[in-house]
């Protein structure tokens, strides 16, 4: 018991409690450590990053005895590793960084900000003719079971996911969409990404979503859907080859068999928003 005890004093002899007054700025820092610790172990958990945790504290634990009985040929292979051990971690847990990084960038409080306000003009967004347009396809492939996927651009470009399509750059048009995705034709496999009144590009390849509450039954046209919107701020429409029901996914939540009036409802919505955040930027400039 000795020996531990001056092991951990010798170690962590830079581990103290500092002391807490119950003035205002203690009670604010108080909070903000409390924030920071909720949102910090609510992404571990809702993470791939939760399994990995718990393999991390394995290895923890077994550094925390190596350092204890003082295993000098391994404690030096850990020093000089450690670097490499660092740099390791930033790569595994890069899909997770990435998105904490997005969702803090997503905040209202830096959009609307005259430093990191987005410059790319909304104008509109698409027209009515667009909404017609696209709920008219849908509908005629959900009738005869052609499978869709349909992404709706808003502010984040997707023009990473457009490269690794084809170029189509034409007129939204239920007929066209129809056509695109009909089976057996060259266009069928992959995304058509629509921004404003024109579809941009065709078969694109899209993320697929590692959410584990997906159901199983879902195939990969609808987790590619959920994943482009938990990786953007796009709306996409899925049509199942199987059942035929249309599907929305956004902000990485799937809608699934919704009806003709609530895809209508949900595109009305985002054409809107995009009108909504154009008169904020004019009325930003006016100022």
């Amino acid at each position: 018991m000795v020996r531990i005890s001056a092991w951990f004093a010798s170690h962590f002899s830079w581990l103290r409690f500092p002391n807490v007054s119950l003035d205002a700025v203690d009670v604010v820092e108080i909070l903000i450590l409390a924030w920071l610790v909720y949102r910090i172990l609510n992404w571990i958990k809702t993470s791939h990053a939760w399994t990995l945790l718990r393999g991390i504290l394995i290895i923890a634990a077994a550094l925390g005895l190596i350092y204890l009985f003082q295993m000098d040929t391994l404690i030096y292979i850990i020093n000089q590793g450690m670097s490499i051990v660092i740099i390791t971690l930033v790569v595994v847990f890069q899909p997770e960084l990435r998105k904490v990084l997005e969702s803090i960038g997503e905040r209202e409080i830096l959009q609307h900000s005259f430093i990191f306000g987005q410059n790319r003009s909304v104008e509109g967004r698409f027209s009515d003719r667009t909404i017609d347009e696209i709920t008219r396809a849908c509908v005629e492939m959900s009738s005869e079971r052609t499978g869709a996927l349909i992404v709706m651009e808003q502010n984040e470009n997707l023009h990473e996911y457009e490269r690794t399509g084809i170029e189509i750059d034409a007129l939204v048009t239920s007929q066209l969409l129809i056509n695109i995705f009909e089976h057996n034709t060259p266009l069928h496999d992959g995304a058509v990404i629509i921004r404003g009144d024109r579809v941009t590009a065709a078969t694109c390849y899209l993320p697929l979503s590692d959410n584990k509450s997906l159901s199983k039954a879902l195939g990969t046209r609808h987790r590619a859907g959920v994943g482009v919107s938990e990786a953007t701020d796009s709306l996409t429409i899925i049509v199942s080859e199987e059942t035929g029901g249309i599907s929305v996914a956004y902000k990485g939540e799937l809608e699934r068999n919704v009806s003709v009036k609530e895809l209508r409802d949900r595109l009305v919505e985002l054409q809107k928003r995009g009108i909504v955040q154009k008169k904020k930027r004019r009325r930003r400039r006016a100022v």
